[in-house]
């Protein structure tokens, strides 16, 4: 595939505090065993996209321990590959980059050295299945300069900043807006574009001299009139990550059969992760399991119920969780009741706990944490 891939990994991560405390969000666990990451990488790699560049910002620690050398990808190869960017500073300011256009000014060097014909750009705020390849053929048949990736959707307060569309018949966009009322339903923006590299280099250069500070705003907007901006529709799965409550809803769906083969089960769409050959999971003789989503080298001798468990968990005798999500190497101990929960990495819940959210406001348990 004659395409560079960005990732933006972290540009979104104000949205959801809690867990991106100690972490970016591209590498936020989701769905019992990924990172929201392997989703934007698998989609590339599945598309032809053999070079790949990881603009992080802070806490990017797990996010190199995840992706490491890029095998798990097929990345780990002597052309191409994968390559994460720490931010970029200079002598006149200590700053990070504050806007997805800063952040691409870091990487001026990467664009203008690669060979590809096209860069394709996406953030690490959903859970998608898209076919990269088929929107690059879109993107060369209508000769376009930019191609944006949209899906039809109701605007809701939490899609906020992605860009409505107004699109004619031949698909190209016409005007789009950066606000949408709320309730109509919109073209919305999935944050995925596919743009000339000579072109994308050009614009973000002369962008900075004008002092501009907003790609959406700046570029695409400001270049409606003068360039040809098209527009591709994507169809399927689409889980927004942009609170503690759709995070916790989305992880949820999950464990609905048909949006799990929406997601997992598309021919040339599979999604990888980091592999870490775990045992299988053990159930002791007293376990009830229903309706599940478990990964491997957890431990259950109580019951669990409309659940997601990450690796490594360990539910203790007479404990009963429902409707919670455990990241990994969460332990409980006995006679603990657990109710719309989220527990972080490495939790520790002491006998007879009972803790309690709800569906809107889940019980956050941060990382590291014991009670």
């Amino acid at each position: 595939m004659r395409a560079l891939g960005i990732i933006f990994s972290d540009l979104h991560t104000d949205t959801v505090d809690e867990l991106t405390r100690y972490r970016t969000l591209a590498s936020v666990p989701f769905g019992g065993r990924y990172r929201l990451v392997d989703f934007a990488l698998s989609n590339m790699v599945n598309s032809g996209i053999t070079r790949v560049g990881i603009i992080a910002k802070r806490n990017y620690q797990s996010l190199m321990d995840h992706i490491g050398s890029g095998k798990d990808w097929d990345l780990s190869r002597r052309n191409g590959g994968v390559t994460i960017f720490p931010p970029f500073g200079n002598h006149r300011s200590d700053s990070l980059y504050a806007n997805r256009l800063e952040a691409i000014k870091g990487l001026m060097g990467f664009i203008a050295k690669a060979n590809e014909e096209y860069v394709l750009m996406i953030d690490c705020d959903s859970v998608n299945v898209i076919d990269y390849h088929k929107v690059i053929q879109e993107h060369e048949e209508r000769n376009a300069d930019i191609t944006v990736v949209y899906r039809k959707a109701e605007v809701t307060p939490d899609l906020h900043p992605h860009m409505s569309l107004t699109i004619n018949e031949a698909g190209r966009v016409t005007a789009a807006a950066l606000t949408s009322d709320s309730g109509t339903t919109a073209n919305m923006s999935v944050n995925a574009w596919v743009i000339k590299r000579k072109l994308l280099y050009n614009l973000i250069d002369e962008a900075l001299a004008h002092g501009a500070s907003n790609f959406e705003r700046d570029i695409i907007l400001h270049n409606i009139p003068f360039l040809r901006i098209c527009a591709s529709e994507y169809e399927g799965p689409y889980l927004h990550i942009s609170s503690l409550a759709n995070y916790f809803a989305n992880n949820m769906k999950l464990l609905n059969p048909e949006i799990r083969a929406q997601i997992f089960e598309q021919k040339n769409q599979a999604i990888y992760t980091k592999v870490r050959d775990s045992a299988p999971t053990k159930y002791g003789k007293d376990a009830v399991v229903e309706r599940c989503y478990i990964a491997d080298g957890c431990v259950i001798e109580g019951t669990v119920r409309n659940s997601i468990l990450f690796r490594g968990v360990k539910i203790g005798k007479n404990t009963v969780v429902e409707n919670s999500i455990l990241m990994q190497d969460t332990i409980t101990g006995e006679h603990v009741y657990l109710n719309c929960v989220i527990a972080d990495k490495n939790v520790t819940i002491r006998d007879r706990r009972n803790l309690s959210g709800c569906e809107t406001i889940p019980y956050y348990l941060g990382k590291n944490v014991m009670v």
